[in-house]
C-alpha cells in the first residue's frame, strides 16, 4: 500500500493536517498514543474509522524515513 492511499493532506480537513485517508483522524494522534504507551489495538478501538493496514503502512513509512541511511538526508533538507 502506498503512503498516498493512506494519508490525506487537504486544507478542508483538519486545516491541512495529515490525516488517515477517509477519516478526520490526524496521523500524529497515532504517534501521541504510542508515546503514551497506548497499544495499536487500543488506538484502533479509539479510532474505529482507521484500519490496522493504514496504521501498519504509516509506521512502515516512518521506519523507512528515519532509517540511518535517510536521516542524513533529512538533516540536509532541514538545514
Amino acid at each position: 500500500m502506498e503512503i498516498k492511499s493512506v494519508v490525506t493532506v487537504d486544507a478542508e480537513i483538519q486545516n491541512g493536517q495529515p490525516v488517515f485517508s477517509g477519516t478526520r483522524v490526524p496521523i500524529d494522534s497515532l504517534f501521541m498514543h504510542l508515546e503514551k504507551g497506548i497499544s495499536i489495538e487500543d488506538f484502533l478501538e479509539d479510532f474505529p474509522s482507521v484500519s490496522k493496514e493504514q496504521v501498519q503502512t504509516v509506521l512502515g513509512f516512518a521506519e523507512k524515513l528515519f532509517s540511518s541511511e535517510n536521516i542524513s538526508k533529512l538533516y540536509e533538507i532541514a538545514a
